[in-house]
């Protein structure tokens, strides 16, 4: 972004580079401009952000981590050459101020006055881990020879307790130490079973396909084919084994009704009228009656009454309107006489009772 703005600066006509030094001294101001204006008591203000949870002790709130403020900073002292830095700041909730400066010897900061810090410090003797070794020791191992020794006896112990550990760790670093055969033997393994996938996937997909599912499917287990050799879901008989049982009932069923019941439906119906053929009644088979087409006029032709015709009147006698009736034609007569004989010797339809039974059941007279 300092190429988008610009460098030049505006130098007043009286401006004395040996006497001012810069534009700042021109104008008596400091660089910092307002963060500077405690400059002269050694304060500086900084934009200090929260190292950790706290408590105000004003307003008895919490305050997280990472919120910032504007802290007055100022040294305090130092540990050896390190300096230590102390922060001033107002809780932004109520009008307590909060100090904390730094400790350089545990790289951490500390609570002054103002709150309470919470506790969520790790601790590392608590989860067993190495703990750094203070500077006041270290001075006395470089200066006390018997202490030192003593020291190293100490450690001498602990190095024989945990050398099982070590060891254990050092066979397991082992067995990853060539890793060219060890990625060569699981990537192996791994097409094996990637292989062994691929074949179990086709055969579920034929199975889904077959079934109608779209369900991912398990693998298989012995408990589950135990459990389905145990279900059935196909019927004992076939339709052609119920069919040829049925057509067996039948054909060794009686023909004729029993003496103390009867028979019901159309078959019944059917084999007694058969019955009395047999006995010397002619059985009169249903002539089928002609249907007469109807036209274009008479559909559109409204549904009326039927007429009802005329009353036969006896030959000789007078009509209403002057004429004397006919007598009746003997040809008509005749007609009459010829069809009722035609009726009387008429034979049964194609298919009877010697065709067998079977030649009935087409004709759903059976039921």
């Amino acid at each position: 972004m300092g190429e988008r703005k610009g460098v030049n600066k505006y130098y007043p006509p009286d401006f004395d580079p040996a006497k001012h030094g810069s534009l700042n001294g021109y104008r008596n101001s400091h660089p910092l401009r307002e963060r500077a204006r405690k400059l002269s008591q050694g304060i500086l203000i900084i934009r200090f952000e929260m190292p950790y949870n706290i408590w105000c002790d004003g307003c008895k709130n919490h305050i997280g981590m990472g919120v910032r403020y504007n802290a007055e900073k100022k040294k305090v002292g130092n540990y050896y050459t390190t300096p230590i830095y102390r922060f001033r700041m107002k809780c932004h909730l109520c009008v307590n101020y909060i100090e904390m400066q730094t400790d350089p010897a545990t790289c951490d900061y500390v609570i002054v006055s103002g709150a309470q810090r919470k506790e969520e410090r790790w601790d590392m003797a608590d989860n067993e881990q190495i703990l750094t070794t203070e500077h006041s020791e270290k001075e006395k191992l470089e200066t006390d020879a018997m202490y030192k020794l003593d020291h190293g006896g100490r450690d001498k112990e602990k190095l024989q307790a945990a050398l099982p550990s070590l060891s254990e760790l050092q066979e397991m670093q082992s067995t990853w130490k060539d890793d060219f055969q060890l990625n060569s033997a699981l990537r192996r393994k791994f097409r094996v079973e990637k292989k062994v996938m691929a074949e179990e996937e086709e055969k579920d997909k034929v199975v889904r396909k077959r079934t109608g599912l779209s369900i991912p499917l398990l693998p298989e287990r012995e408990e589950d084919k135990r459990l389905a050799a145990l279900l059935t879901f196909q019927s004992p008989d076939s339709y052609d084994d119920r069919q040829q049982s049925k057509r067996k009932e039948i054909s060794f069923r009686s023909w004729f009704r029993p003496a103390g019941g009867s028979q019901k439906g159309a078959a019944g119906s059917l084999l007694q009228k058969l019955a009395l053929a047999g006995k010397g009644t002619p059985l009169r088979a249903p002539v089928p009656r002609r249907r007469r087409r109807a036209s274009a006029s008479s559909a559109r032709r409204p549904i009326t009454a039927r007429r009802r015709p005329p009353p036969r009147r006896p030959a000789g006698t007078l009509t209403p309107g002057g004429h004397i009736s006919p007598s009746r034609s003997p040809n008509r007569k005749r007609r009459r006489r010829l069809r009722a004989r035609h009726d009387q010797v008429r034979t049964p339809p194609r298919r009877t009772l010697w065709k067998g039974v079977n030649a009935l059941e087409p004709q759903g007279l059976l039921g």
